[in-house]
């Protein structure tokens, strides 16, 4: 049997945007789904590490690392219109991030064959330089640096999965034939990107 890890972590549940529709129960509900489920006794559940600056500096620009940590600590409430955060934000962010890594690490090193990653805040609709639609950090083009660096990956392919485009992670690497990144989305709906002639230039 494939060994599987499900990656996850209290903090998440810190990261306080109530009312707002990306908020502590959407995580709380995939939790249960997977604790009432046959395949809970067979998962793995690694402890997710917390993303370093210099991780986070490989997909993000300098200024929008630090005006993330500086808006938690301060008590921001808003980032923009639809990115909500509070002073745990900045951990859970981290520990979302570093959850990809963590996973990244644990399958190239053969503890696990593959992982699924319950975190927020989420992160594909985050640029370099800012954040965006409920993401502060991009985690998946995150790991995928990481990857690249650390473990001298070749090429990473990045699926995502989701009724949006993920604006985020496809500019992170539309030139860079290191990552093929392909989206199933719901086009023109948010953030309107994600045409089907946007085939990159790497």
């Amino acid at each position: 049997m494939n060994k599987t890890g499900f990656i996850s972590h209290p903090q998440y549940l810190k990261h306080d945007t109530e009312p707002h529709p990306e908020n502590p129960g959407r995580l709380e509900a995939i939790q249960r789904k997977i604790e009432s489920s046959k395949i809970h006794p067979h998962l793995i559940f690694p402890e997710p590490r917390r993303a370093t600056d210099d991780e986070l500096a490989a997909n993000h620009d300098s200024g929008h690392i630090d005006h993330v940590r500086d808006s938690c600590q301060n008590g921001t409430r808003n980032l923009d219109g639809d990115t909500v955060i509070c002073p745990d934000s900045w951990d859970a962010a981290l520990l979302s991030a570093g959850a990809g890594i963590t996973a990244v690490d644990q399958i190239i090193t053969g503890q696990v064959d593959n992982a699924f990653t319950a975190v927020r805040p989420p992160g594909h609709h985050a640029e370099k330089d800012r954040a965006m639609g409920f993401c502060l950090f991009n985690n998946v083009a995150v790991a995928a640096r990481y990857a690249i660096k650390e473990h001298r990956l070749n090429r990473v392919f990045i699926f995502d999965w989701d009724v949006h485009h993920g604006n985020g992670t496809q500019n992170s690497f539309y030139s860079d034939p290191s990552v093929y990144y392909s989206s199933t989305h719901q086009y023109p709906f948010y953030p309107g990107t994600g045409n089907k002639d946007e085939t990159g230039t790497g």
